[in-house]
């Protein structure tokens, strides 16, 4: 892909967090402490191991959207834009005691992301929402 950029290296769970959003506006996160950058996190019911596979289900079926790694409470997807090929890095973080899946969505190159990062996010929380 032309605009594919390089995987960032801290991507992943580490200390039970997700990576903190880089210094450029083209990032959200339920797990951040910049309000400017914060997005609500998805909130279930049931099972984690259930939420998990369907939020899993939800992700391939979307256009560009490629898993790259998967654990029991871990989701990573890579998410290409349509025209250009800028790629995004897309994880997921579940909290079972908490019932809720942290998410993360940040551009591997540019500045501006025009708030696709944000609107991705929120459409899966209404399909995820939706079933």
């Amino acid at each position: 892909m032309l605009f594919e950029g390089r995987r960032p290296k801290n991507l992943g769970v580490h200390n039970g967090h997700l990576a903190e959003c880089p210094a450029t506006p083209n990032a959200v996160s339920s797990d951040t402490g910049r309000k400017s950058r914060f997005i609500e996190p998805l909130r279930f019911e049931g099972s984690a191991s259930d939420a998990m596979m369907k939020l899993r289900k939800l992700m391939l079926h979307m256009d560009r959207a490629a898993l790259i790694d998967s654990s029991e409470e871990y989701l990573y997807f890579e998410c290409a834009t349509r025209v250009m090929g800028f790629v995004d890095d897309v994880e997921f973080l579940c909290k079972p005691k908490q019932n809720l899946i942290h998410m993360r969505s940040a551009s591997r190159l540019g500045i501006s992301d025009f708030g696709k990062n944000r609107e991705r996010l929120e459409q899966v929380r209404e399909l995820f929402n939706q079933n």
